[in-house]
């Protein structure tokens, strides 16, 4: 099973989850810190990639090209809403994007991404559930990997891996005192 965190600065402080992240060997992280300048990102992004350095955990950046090539970290996760997958596709080692239907799943496969993360699953604080047939659905579509994001908790992970997804992906799972 794949564990991928994406991080929430607002919900406490992230280098001190990821580094528990790391330590409990997740798979992935994304940081996903929308709203901040380039060089506070590019700093943030700089730090959790020292504390995976050496281990398993692979670094993305949520939507920024330009700082996952500065920082010299893994990858890049794209939104629905972001950059073009198959322009992306040629700068960087690691390609998620993030779906919410078989369409776009599929245009994500085309575009040669590595992962899709598809959701959300159950209620979210302001977001609705599309639950796990749409789910099953997709992972039967494509032939990558598909992570499940969207109220996943250790007591409902396991429902979610019956689909056939490769994995998890949340915020607050990892983000836990």
């Amino acid at each position: 099973m794949i564990r991928y965190y994406v991080t929430d600065r607002r919900q406490g402080d992230i280098l001190r989850f990821a580094e528990r992240a790391i330590r409990d060997g997740v798979d992935l992280i994304q940081v996903r810190e929308k709203d901040l300048p380039a060089r506070q990102l590019f700093e943030l992004v700089c730090g959790i990639r020292d504390l995976a350095k050496g281990g398993k955990t692979r670094v993305l950046v949520n939507d920024r090209l330009d700082v996952s090539l500065a920082s010299e970290v893994e990858g890049v996760h794209l939104p629905g809403n972001g950059l073009p997958p198959d322009r992306v596709r040629p700068f960087v080692k690691l390609l998620g994007v993030s779906v919410h239907t078989i369409e776009e799943a599929l245009a994500a496969e085309r575009a040669r991404a590595d992962f899709i993360v598809f959701g959300p699953i159950f209620a979210t604080p302001g977001k609705n559930a599309v639950g796990l047939a749409p789910l099953r659905d997709v992972v039967a579509a494509v032939k990558i990997p598909v992570l499940a994001i969207g109220g996943i908790t250790t007591a409902n992970a396991q429902q979610v891996l019956t689909t056939g997804a490769s994995g998890i992906a949340a915020i607050r799972l990892f983000q836990i005192d």
